[in-house]
């Protein structure tokens, strides 16, 4: 079992930064792709980014490319998400997953709880 534990949401004005990390409870982190989702208001949750198991790869929603950035430290069995030139259209709930990868949920077997990111204009 992998439990995921997200932090770092807030409150930030357009133009901001923040930078959400994900925590996992499990001995095994480096053989999962790690991902990252959102989940704005009325919306489905919709892909955001993913990094591959050694961190060589990485993959972007065309809507959060050059703007986020992905890592992990699989010595600290954690993963990041830096946000930069935050926009309104941001806002979400974010999740972090654990899994085979891809673009998809279902390429994902775990899941945290999720963490508010809110972005005033």
């Amino acid at each position: 079992q992998v439990q995921l534990v997200e932090s770092g949401g807030g409150l930030v004005q357009a133009g901001g930064s923040l930078r959400l990390s994900c925590a996992a409870s499990v001995r095994t982190f480096s053989s999962y792709t790690m991902g990252w989702f959102r989940r704005a208001p009325g919306k489905e949750r919709e892909f955001v980014a993913a990094i591959t198991r050694s961190g060589a790869s990485t993959y972007y929603a065309d809507s959060v490319k050059d703007r986020f950035t992905i890592s992990r430290d699989n010595a600290k069995n954690t993963v990041y998400l830096q946000m930069n030139s935050l926009r309104p259209e941001d806002t979400a709930i974010y999740y972090c997953a654990a899994g085979d990868g891809g673009d998809y949920e279902t390429g994902y077997d775990y899941w945290g709880q999720g963490t508010q990111v809110t972005v005033s204009s």
